[in-house]
């Protein structure tokens, strides 16, 4: 009964055990993330491993053009995976306090199924949609 309603009350909160269904899930997408933010923050730092040293001088400029447009591409990228990571952590600091799944302007239950989607949702699709109508 603890998924339903308790004397027609509304839910309020998951369950340890959902909880734990999404702390699984945010684990795994952490242990993603930032095996991606790695590699992309080894592409800035390295830059390109090709040699291009005894080839033509047009060809070298325009693979040092493609390299920096790459580089500042794997930066945007690597921005947004780390503003994801704090997110995905920022959810299993939520899991822990027993908040997680609370919609911050409604109050009212996430669904799981947008969970399970964006486990770092703090909105429900409807607070979401009032919040851009109102920009």
């Amino acid at each position: 009964m603890a998924d339903e309603t308790r004397n027609n009350e509304p839910k309020v909160r998951y369950s340890d055990e959902e909880l734990q269904e999404f702390k699984e899930i945010i684990l795994d997408m952490l242990e993603k993330a930032k095996k991606e933010y790695k590699t992309l923050r080894d592409v800035i730092t390295h830059g390109s491993s090709n040699d291009i040293e005894d080839t033509s001088p047009t060809f070298k400029v325009m693979e040092e053009g493609a390299t920096s447009l790459s580089k500042e591409e794997a930066g945007q990228l690597a921005q947004r995976q780390y503003k994801f990571i704090q997110n995905l952590e920022a959810a299993l600091v939520r899991i822990e306090n027993k908040t997680y799944g609370i919609c911050r302007v409604t109050g009212k239950l996430i669904p799981k199924e947008r969970l399970r989607l964006v486990p770092h949702a703090t909105l429900t699709v409807e607070a979401k949609e009032m919040m851009n109508k109102n920009k």
